[in-house]
């Protein structure tokens, strides 16, 4: 199976590999993993204050922060594991990626917010669920 993992580095994102780690039949080696971390886009107005040069390397490192602690979680698992940071929506950049690269499954971590914040704020799981073909797996 092809899983994507939409990881942001938060508790939640812990609670979702602890979760896998429960989960023998995730962690079978027949399943290629790829974890997605999505970095929001400095606006254009500090943007252009900035080389490119020094933008990517700020994606990059917010990537690769994130990644850190995921790449020991997936070492110790033997994992087939694949990383790819991005810029953009969160939601929108997450169910692109799942539809275009035709994953089988996309599993998350979920803050839990109430109906009621989500229509005041927005939830990034909530996009995915509404933009995405692929199923999705929350994980509270």
């Amino acid at each position: 199976m092809k899983i994507l993992l939409a990881v942001d580095g938060s508790p939640y994102t812990r609670k979702m590999l602890a979760w896998l780690s429960a989960n023998d039949d995730f962690l079978a080696g027949a399943h290629q993993y790829t974890v997605l971390t999505v970095t929001p886009v400095i606006p254009p107005h500090a943007a252009r204050l900035f080389q490119a040069s020094e933008l990517k390397a700020y994606y990059d490192d917010t990537a690769e922060a994130v990644f850190k602690p995921i790449r020991k979680f997936t070492a110790r698992h033997n994992l087939a594991t694949q990383y790819v940071g991005k810029t953009g929506n969160a939601g929108e950049v997450i169910a692109k990626v799942a539809d275009k690269d035709k994953f089988d499954l996309v599993i998350m971590g979920s803050h839990g917010q109430s109906s009621l914040m989500n229509l005041v704020t927005g939830s990034v799981a909530t996009k995915v669920l509404a933009n995405s073909k692929v199923p999705v797996l929350l994980v509270r």
